[in-house]
């Protein structure tokens, strides 16, 4: 009899089980919008996406192979700058060869010269974690509500959004459709030069002013990057890279696998060169593929990489943002509500970035 009952209990365990697993891989979209109770300014739970705390390794000496056309062998990666705290992510290339970056600890978006020279590009951006420039040249960013362990006298009135940084500001979005509070923390973005963006935060999203939709869910999404004609976009999927056809403002369809990055890398941030090609940080380094999805190589970094872009005038330059710094002593830094550092440095290659945009 208790062989009985410890079967039946088992094969009820396993049944409800093999339900669940069901109901969430065919969970709809609205799987994506998290319940309005779990949002709490400064508050932990399933609002508080994005980064969580990173680890700090010691830098590494990475000794970079060639890859045809995209790097030569022996380059050596320059630190440019670094600071504490959540000081740079979402990095771009602006107008004149230097990088933006956001900074959500400080509230700005920093413009750093190719000789480390940091001045603000746009202060007062409260929560910018991430920052998009469109055809056009306008500037969005994606503001997240404070961690928990923020010292922020304001931070109640940070909030979830989607704006426009220049060359004028106003909020893209900050609800749902439907006008109820924008639940989810927006962590990657990329604008789309119709007065919307796409982005990240687990699930694929898209803000309009008509406010935020799911573009797609069943995701672990991070980066994201439009194809130099921006017919298509692709996001990272955990481990490997997942593509979309791009068919008007908010609507994706032909969903499909693209690539899959070497074992035990996870993508976070994007970029794509002239041909195509686009270019995946992890903490490796930069993973390279082909327009196909054919892996190219890895280029081996001084730390784990949370963004990438090409910058410089030619578009020649591949810089990174590193996760963590070392101080004089060679301590790590540790600073923020994610006791982090982080650190920019740049190579020079041979693939060229787009020209006709940031990224």
């Amino acid at each position: 009899m208790r062989k009985k009952t410890a079967f039946a209990i088992l094969s009820w365990l396993s049944g409800s089980a093999m339900l669940l697993s069901t109901a969430f891989a065919q969970a709809p979209a609205t799987s994506c919008m998290p319940p309005a109770q779990t949002v709490a300014p400064g508050g932990a739970g399933p609002a508080q996406q994005g980064r969580g705390p990173a680890a700090q390794p010691p830098p590494r000496n990475p000794v970079i192979a060639a890859i045809p056309g995209v790097v030569a062998a022996g380059g050596q990666w320059t630190k440019v700058w670094q600071a504490g705290g959540n000081s740079a992510d979402g990095i771009i290339p602006d107008k004149d060869g230097s990088v933006l970056v956001a900074q959500e600890d400080f509230d700005k978006v920093l413009k750093i010269g190719e000789n480390g020279r940091a001045s603000v590009a746009v202060a007062n951006a409260k929560g910018v974690g991430s920052i998009s420039m469109d055809p056009q040249g306008r500037l969005y960013g994606a503001h997240r509500t404070e961690r928990a362990g923020s010292v922020k006298l304001d931070q109640a009135s940070i909030v979830n959004a989607i704006t426009l940084l220049a060359p004028k500001r106003k909020t893209i979005a900050d609800k749902w459709t439907d006008g109820t509070t924008l639940t989810v923390r927006p962590n990657d973005l990329t604008a789309d030069g119709q007065g919307g963006a796409y982005f990240t935060a687990a699930c694929l999203y898209y803000a309009s002013p008509k406010g935020v939709t799911v573009a797609a869910d069943n995701l672990r999404t991070n980066g994201i990057i439009f194809s130099p004609d921006e017919k298509t976009l692709y996001v990272t999927n955990g481990g490997a890279l997942v593509a979309f056809d791009v068919t008007g403002p908010g609507q994706l369809t032909n969903r499909r696998d693209f690539a899959t990055l070497p074992a035990g890398s996870n993508g976070d941030g994007m970029v794509v060169d002239s041909e195509g090609r686009l270019y995946v940080s992890s903490n490796p380094g930069v993973q390279a593929f082909d327009k196909t999805g054919k892996y190219l190589g890895l280029i081996p970094t001084p730390r784990g990489v949370i963004s990438v872009t090409f910058a410089g005038a030619d578009r020649k330059t591949l810089y990174i943002v590193g996760s963590g710094a070392n101080d004089k002593k060679g301590q790590p830094i540790r600073e923020g509500p994610q006791q982090t550092a982080a650190t920019i440095y740049k190579l020079p290659v041979i693939a060229q970035g787009l020209k006709g945009r940031a990224k």
